[in-house]
């Protein structure tokens, strides 16, 4: 299953055929995941990544409340080593119930 790649371009704007495309492996990659405002939300969350990326630097990590406190979103900053961990990195925590939206 491939990841959905939505364009920013404006509609009927195509992307020029030398547009950056990320170098493997690629330290500081964002990852920001969007979900239920639950007790260890963070601690869910970053579990997964550290299966993804042992070395995880955890003080990197920044988290936000919605102005209701029902969403929590959490950014995080791995080193990505290829499509295929990002794909079964996105697979295994939109697999989590409390997790809405992996960015």
């Amino acid at each position: 299953m491939k990841m959905p790649i939505k364009s920013t371009l404006p509609k009927g704007t195509k992307a020029p055929k030398d547009a950056p495309k990320i170098e493997f492996p690629c330290a500081n990659y964002p990852i920001k995941v969007v979900g239920q405002c639950i007790a260890g939300y963070d601690t869910i969350v970053i579990e997964v990544l550290r299966r993804h990326d042992p070395s995880l630097d955890v003080s990197k990590v920044r988290g936000k409340d919605s102005a209701k406190g029902t969403f929590r979103s959490i950014t995080l900053y791995i080193t990505a080593t290829g499509p295929d961990q990002l794909e079964a990195l996105h697979i295994e925590l939109t697999s989590l119930e409390c997790v809405k939206m992996v960015m």
